[in-house]
């Protein structure tokens, strides 16, 4: 077994004012010390056989049995989120439509690994950051994002409590509280990234400069993803999408957080269809909002990719960039 000793946690990426490489492990665990985890807690799943599907900035997923897929917290922060994924996720898989993987299965530390963890049916599909994506295929993926986010949008919070519905922690809606880091990181270590895909550094921090002064929400929260970005969307074979995952964000917070899709994964062509498939009102602000994170996540992913050596997340940020930055 190799577990090495946790480290201090850092902030993660929506917590400062500034993107530092946090992506780094508080805890590596291997196969052998997983699948030994997973034996012990859940006996009915012994032998468990493991298959790697990957490590993301969070934790590490495997397959199991060909069945299951079990993450692991690579950092401290990263518990909190499976933890919360356990208490919502099931409350809110059945009315959307699209499938989500509520957990079915939710283990505790042991055996030296310091962080519960979580199994989930395996849904099918592929991350859509791996997917060489026409533009035209993307804009047919307007209308279902659309009915996706109107439905989850529109689930109720009435009795919802802070014990198991937490609110925006990060603050992500804070559009004036980010814009030093984008600009920071697109006028230094990502200015060499950007301008060699053909992009302009000061056309970017213009409009950067554009959105600073959006307005933070004033309509009541709803339910939110959190944190949709293309590595969170699955498509099948057809490249039809089959499924949203990675829900360690979901809060009630802005709407203006998960409508960043709109500007970090579809053109601009299919911003229309979007919207008339969202069907709920979307005023300037709030779509100033959604454009301003889809920037964040142009930078996020371009700084993650290229300190990673992750080319589809380096691509899917640079994409990001250039939609978001174009009306």
């Amino acid at each position: 077994r190799r577990l090495s000793p946790p480290r201090p946690a850092r902030r993660k990426l929506d917590g400062g004012q500034s993107i530092v490489p946090i992506w780094d492990a508080d805890v590596e665990l291997t196969p052998e010390a997983a699948a030994g985890l997973i034996d012990r807690q859940f006996p009915a799943l012994a032998p468990a056989h493991l298959e790697a599907l990957g490590s993301g900035w969070d934790n590490t997923a495997y397959r199991v049995n060909g069945r299951f897929v079990f993450r692991f917290p690579r950092r401290q922060i990263a518990a909190a989120l499976i933890e919360r994924e356990a208490r919502v996720l099931p409350l809110l898989a059945r009315p959307l439509p699209l499938p989500i993987p509520a957990p079915e299965f939710v283990g505790a530390p042991g055996d030296g690994y310091p962080y519960p963890f979580a199994g989930y049916p395996h849904l099918p599909g592929v991350t859509a950051c791996r997917i060489p994506w026409t533009e035209a295929e993307r804009e047919s993926l307007a209308a279902p994002l659309g009915r996706f986010l109107a439905a989850l949008h529109a689930l109720p919070v009435r009795g919802a409590t802070r014990e198991w519905a937490p609110g925006d922690e990060f603050e992500r809606a804070n559009v004036a509280r980010r814009v030093p880091m984008v600009r920071e990181k697109l006028e230094g270590v990502l200015r060499a990234e950007v301008e060699g895909a053909g992009l302009t550094v000061a056309a970017l921090r213009e409009r950067v400069l554009a959105l600073a002064d959006t307005p933070l929400p004033r309509e009541p929260p709803c339910w939110v993803h959190g944190d949709l970005y293309a590595r969170h969307l699955l498509a099948d074979a057809d490249h039809n999408l089959c499924g949203v995952i990675d829900w360690g964000d979901v809060h009630l917070g802005d709407r203006g957080v998960d409508l960043s899709i709109a500007f970090s994964f579809l053109p601009p062509t299919a911003r229309p269809a979007f919207l008339r498939a969202y069907g709920l009102p979307v005023d300037t602000a709030l779509w100033d909002r959604a454009r301003f994170r889809g920037l964040f996540y142009g930078v996020i992913l371009t700084d993650y990719g290229r300190d990673r050596g992750d080319a589809p997340l380096r691509e899917a940020g640079l994409y990001a960039l250039r939609n978001a930055a174009q009306d």
